[in-house]
């Protein structure tokens, strides 16, 4: 059941309904619930008692983290819920991916081991939920918050349905407060989450899956019959359309969560504006990116020790991010040359002008560009099924150049579009451009996307991000 479904439409209306004549505010979360377990059914009935299994597990142990009287005993208790959610992660996403690695080593000195042969479904949107819950316990354990009293309240934070799929990752501390207080639809959060939902939808709908999606599939379909002009333009097709397909779901699930009175945290910030890579990491995926600074590498030791302990937290933490993406070395490889690329940053920039002060002038115009333009390179590996597919991509660049046909500059164009309106809005988020736009121009922005996504022609995409 995807944003961009009919199907989706009838189902949200549906909730919104029954969740603006529900009278009480245990009965309608009541509601919020079983919708939700309704919406991830719609994928796997069997997944969604993974799910559920997985919620009740945390809630338990992060109570028993909280009673226990010792420190070794809170370690314990931090230390199943670990190695129960990871473990489950790994089995599913990992598994046959882990057990490939091994086989070929074991080969090596003459040890064989059977194929992997378990035939498992990777659960949609399991790494989502699973940070989600894990971070909660970490908290408990960190004593940042307390046990919540109520399993369905639990339930609830972990599978809210807008952000259950491909985030964002939400922290306990921003949604359990809105737990308590009473939320229902109301007009006015329906006007603002139907723009967030327009404009997502737009994102996916147009501009992913018509304008970007056909050029840089056909490019890495026909690796054999691209140009240097081909490949470049399906580098910049790619990265458009991972941007828009991402971000336009995020757009959605903002929208859904305020359309129900709830607030989900931005999880992208104009990334294609961003000067330098750790500010990139500042505004991509966002809810990953903190999730990544603050369990794993703030746990690692982060700044502390020294520069090179430093160095070396960030290419774990990246290295483990590209992990986190999919099981192959080619994610691993992306989040690995990210990791160089922050590590390098802090090597040219830290002392000089301090970690955190972004330059100025021309020497801001060289980084921005240096940025993009790592940024998108790196996407190929990223987007590429293995090395040997990455190695023919590259070297279409060292051919000659050919002219390109409608749609590949329709996707130059768009993404060139993309880049200027994240500079000129760099710092600007879409409800500031709402608050401030009249409301006949705004009424005419909104109705130009709707017939823009009525009458888009190109094939339905699943999100890129469900597959994560």
């Amino acid at each position: 059941m995807q944003f961009d479904s009919f199907t989706f439409l009838l189902f949200f209306v549906l909730v919104l309904a029954g969740a603006a004549f529900t009278r009480g505010w245990g009965a309608r979360k009541n509601l919020l619930l079983v919708a939700s377990y309704v919406f991830y059914g719609a994928w796997s009935p069997a997944f969604t008692l993974l799910l559920a299994g997985a919620s009740v597990i945390d809630w338990f142990l992060a109570r028993r983290i909280h009673a226990a009287a010792t420190q070794p005993q809170r370690r314990f208790w931090l230390a199943a819920s670990i190695v129960l959610n990871i473990g489950t992660l790994a089995l599913f996403k990992y598994g046959p991916f882990l057990h490939a690695n091994l086989a070929l080593a074991l080969a090596a000195v003459g040890v064989h081991i059977d194929p992997w042969s378990l035939g498992l479904v990777l659960p949609v949107g399991i790494s989502f939920y699973t940070f989600q819950s894990v971070s909660y316990t970490f908290d408990v354990y960190r004593r940042r918050v307390e046990p919540i009293h109520s399993l369905r309240d639990f339930c609830l934070f972990v599978a809210f349905f807008p952000q259950l799929v491909a985030g964002p990752i939400v922290r306990f501390t921003q949604f359990a407060p809105q737990l308590v207080e009473p939320r229902a639809p109301s007009w006015s959060g329906l006007a603002h989450g139907a723009v967030w939902m327009v404009w997502g939808l737009f994102e996916k709908i147009v501009l992913a899956d018509t304008v970007f999606a056909p050029v840089a599939d056909a490019a890495w379909s026909n690796l054999a019959g691209l140009s240097s002009s081909s490949a470049l333009a399906a580098s910049l097709a790619f990265a458009g359309q991972i941007f828009c397909d991402f971000a336009g779901y995020s757009c959605c699930a903002i929208g859904a969560a305020r359309c129900l009175g709830f607030d989900l945290p931005l999880n992208f910030r104009n990334p294609y504006a961003a000067v330098g890579f750790s500010d990139f990491w500042k505004r991509w995926h966002i809810s990953l990116s903190t999730w990544l600074r603050d369990y794993l590498y703030i746990a690692l030791g982060g700044n502390r020790g020294g520069r090179w302990r430093t160095y070396r937290n960030l290419m774990l933490t990246m290295l483990l991010g590209g992990l986190w993406h999919g099981a192959g070395w080619n994610f691993v490889v992306w989040g690995g040359c990210h990791g160089v690329l922050l590590v390098l940053e802090r090597l040219a920039r830290g002392e000089r002008e301090g970690a955190t002060n972004e330059p100025s002038g021309l020497s801001r115009l060289v980084w921005a560009g240096a940025t993009l333009l790592a940024v998108v390179a790196l996407w190929i590996p990223f987007r590429s099924p293995d090395f040997a597919s990455t190695a023919m991509f590259l070297q279409a660049f060292t051919l000659s150049w050919k002219p390109l046909d409608f749609s590949a500059v329709c996707a130059l164009t768009a993404f060139a579009a993309i880049v200027l309106v994240q500079w000129l809005l760099r710092d600007r988020s879409l409800d500031a451009l709402v608050a401030r736009a009249p409301m006949p121009v705004l009424a005419a922005a909104l109705a130009t996307l709707l017939v823009l996504i009525v009458l888009s022609p190109g094939d339905t995409h699943a999100f890129i991000y469900f597959q994560f």
